[in-house]
């Protein structure tokens, strides 16, 4: 077939043939409404939706209406089958269906242009709302459709360029429709007001992530936006910056990382649900000194959910459990997620107590407990719950193996 997706697929291995009886034999899949499937193959990436067509008649060309396209070079053997695949993807779907969202992946590699070009202008010429971009490159070679699309609704860019290479935070995003945006690998510069302040004008933004983000020179990142709720911050780096909150309506604060950054602002005492994974560096001076200035600046908050990781760099500021605290006296929920601590994380845990130890003598024992696995013990340092309850003896505290939570909680 010329005009068929038989092109653009690998054969799959036949099946071995099994005798069904009569009501086995029943097409019960192919027997929903089209619009359904289509959701159902949504889900799918576009190389295992097109190989659907070889099922039936009827799934010949259900792939051509798919509303929602995963295109991810890792997916294929060679980048050259990938963006032959793409290419043949685009000329055969059905042009007169809107595409609903688009994630792109082009990892481990450099990116032909032309194939970025024509994959951005395709989904903004089909309404697209939803777009997902990861490519290596520079910002430059993003067509500047995508910062002034009116029909997106959710923008995820992320876009490594290099290493000491930077990807400057466009100026020019203008996206009237944005309601959640994630931007990894992006720094942010100081504006004609001498402010760092890039979401200003996004009327509509309720979530918002940044991942590896920086701010030069370790400016002030003033997070001023009327509309948002959510704001999450993914950082394992040394990104020393200060995020002044400027959100009224701000409910729920995310981070996962090394705390590096200083938060506060007038308005965090809008903030109801914060959320912490904490990590340390191998050079950890302020971690624990940042994470306790969030808790001061979360005062209102009414549910709080930390990892254990959180509580032992917490427990690595001096004479912790003897601070009286000023804040969380409205807490309602405490509930700290018991997983095991990664090697590294240990090993650097470790490092910072031996770094404070006063004898030989204790050195060796630090040592010795870390290589039979039993440093840190135990996994939550005793008298820091009490400690994070002071003000809010009747919280609710729940002790959460990580395995149990679903899988989306977990990928926070």
């Amino acid at each position: 077939m010329s005009d068929s997706a038989s092109e653009i697929m690998i054969a799959p291995t036949a099946p071995k043939r099994i005798k069904l009886s009569e009501s086995e034999n029943e097409d019960r899949l192919g027997d929903l409404p089209e619009t359904v499937i289509l959701h159902i193959l949504s889900f799918l990436n576009a190389k295992q939706a097109v190989e659907t067509c070889v099922l039936s008649k009827r799934w010949k060309d259900l792939w051509k209406r798919l509303p929602k396209l995963i295109l991810y070079s890792n997916d294929y053997r060679t980048y050259k089958i990938f963006t032959k695949f793409v290419s043949k993807v685009l000329a055969l779907r059905d042009s007169s269906m809107a595409l609903q969202a688009l994630d792109f992946r082009r990892q481990n590699g450099c990116l032909e242009l032309h194939i970025l070009k024509r994959v951005v202008n395709y989904a903004i010429s089909h309404n697209v709302q939803q777009l997902g971009l990861y490519v290596n490159g520079d910002i430059a070679e993003i067509p500047s459709t995508v910062f002034s699309c009116q029909t997106l609704t959710h923008l995820k860019l992320s876009i490594y360029p290099g290493l000491n290479r930077e990807t400057m935070f466009p100026k020019s995003l203008t996206l009237p429709a944005i309601t959640n945006l994630q931007l990894e690998h992006f720094t942010f510069c100081v504006g004609d007001n001498d402010r760092v302040e890039p979401f200003l004008n996004f009327n509509r933004l309720n979530s918002l992530v940044i991942s590896k983000c920086s701010v030069r020179g370790g400016q002030t990142l003033y997070l001023s936006n009327a509309t948002l709720i959510n704001f999450t911050i993914y950082d394992d780096g040394d990104n020393f910056y200060k995020v002044d909150l400027c959100t009224p309506c701000l409910c729920t604060f995310v981070f996962t990382g090394t705390p590096y950054q200083r938060i506060s602002g007038c308005n965090a005492s809008s903030l109801k649900h914060v959320d912490i994974d904490a990590d340390i560096s191998s050079c950890p001076g302020d971690p624990p000194l940042f994470l306790f200035s969030w808790l001061l600046e979360f005062a209102n908050i009414k549910s709080l959910t930390v990892s254990a990781a959180t509580l032992q760099v917490l427990s690595l500021l001096p004479n912790l459990l003897n601070i009286k605290l000023p804040s969380l006296v409205n807490l309602k929920s405490l509930r700290i997620i018991i997983k095991a601590l990664e090697y590294g994380f240990r090993k650097r845990l470790c490092d910072v107590k031996l770094r404070k130890v006063k004898s030989k003598k204790e050195a060796a024992r630090l040592r010795k407990a870390f290589k039979k696995g039993l440093e840190p013990s135990p996994l939550v340092p005793e008298g820091i719950v009490d400690f994070l309850l002071q003000n809010s003896p009747s919280a609710e505290v729940d002790f959460i193996d990580e395995e149990r939570l679903p899988r989306r909680a977990r990928d926070l």
